[in-house]
């Protein structure tokens, strides 16, 4: 008798065929390897089919399994888009609640804001991704993103809550050891690496100090503040993560224009709709706007 492709076999082969290896395929789905290993094994003998090349390097699709992912693709497409719109008839403010977000958000502002909402609805258990990437939230890689951004895909809808601001930070000690030094790029610079290159921060470091002497190089605006609280050099950051930490001063008193992005916070169209993702963006963009002072640099530490 011929078995009908479950969809939750399906989706292994595709994590796998996605990322090239169980590893990976497994951090997705969050489970471990071996579950993986199993579904994918059980998923080709079950049907007849050898879908994937087993190399040293990774999975590698055969000739089928390539045929085959491009029907799985447009098959996931059609599943996604009927959770996400079950997931908008949700009335319920309860439940689990995906966030993306950055880590200076996370270092600074937000966890405040998501303290309030918790407050307010305790029956929601809010899950935080931080990363610079914007999850796909197409794919349900989260229901909200709070973060900063030029632009916004399409797909998405949410409001802007300000504009971010950015300065050049120092600490008090590389700023005794380095008296007069007016031109920016006399300075020593911490940068983003080329994991941040279409930051506002790199996009102006390019145009601007295309020949400043970098002395450190990383890729979190974390670690660039943690650098510059040592002393190593001056960092470029959103003012509501410098101006909220004990020890940074800004260079001038006024943001760097030219780095300023929007402040997002945006959902699917299909979720708007559901109640705990309304009552989180509502009170996310209420909680951050009572912020937008802090945010769009109009507060500069002493």
């Amino acid at each position: 008798m011929h078995r009908g492709i479950a969809w939750d076999d399906l989706q292994f082969v595709l994590a796998v065929a996605e990322h090239g290896s169980l590893a990976a395929a497994a951090r997705a789905l969050r489970v471990n390897h071996t579950t993986v290993l199993r579904r994918v094994n059980a998923f080709e003998a079950a049907h007849g089919v050898r879908l994937f090349e087993r190399l040293p390097t990774g999975y590698a699709l055969t000739a089928g399994g390539e045929e085959m992912l491009a029907a799985a693709r447009a098959m996931a497409e059609v599943v996604m888009a009927l959770e996400r719109r079950l997931a908008g008839q949700d009335l319920r403010i309860e439940g689990s609640l995906r966030v993306t977000t950055t880590d200076t958000l996370m270092a600074s502002v937000l966890p405040e804001v998501l303290a309030g909402f918790r407050e307010a609805h305790p029956g929601v258990a809010v899950e935080v991704s931080t990363s610079n990437l914007m999850a796909n939230l197409t794919k349900r890689d989260a229901d909200v993103a709070v973060r900063p951004a030029r632009e916004v895909p399409e797909t998405l809808v949410g409001r802007r809550v300000a504009k971010v601001a950015f300065a050049v930070y120092a600490s008090p000690a590389y700023l005794a050891a380095h008296p007069g030094t007016a031109e920016l790029a006399a300075h020593r610079w911490l940068a983003p690496d080329d994991t941040l290159a279409t930051s506002s921060i790199a996009r102006w470091m390019r145009a601007e100090l295309p020949a400043a002497e970098v002395a450190l190089r990383a890729d979190s605006l974390l670690s660039l503040r943690q650098a510059a609280l040592a002393g190593i050099g001056v960092a470029a950051l959103p003012c509501y993560l410098g101006d909220t930490t004990p020890g940074l001063r800004r260079l001038e008193p006024e943001p760097v224009e030219a780095m300023a992005v929007s402040l997002w916070v945006l959902t699917h169209e299909d979720l708007r709709r559901t109640a705990r993702v309304g009552a989180f963006t509502d009170h996310v963009t209420r909680a951050l706007g009572q912020r937008r002072a802090l945010i769009e640099g109009a507060r500069p530490a002493a």
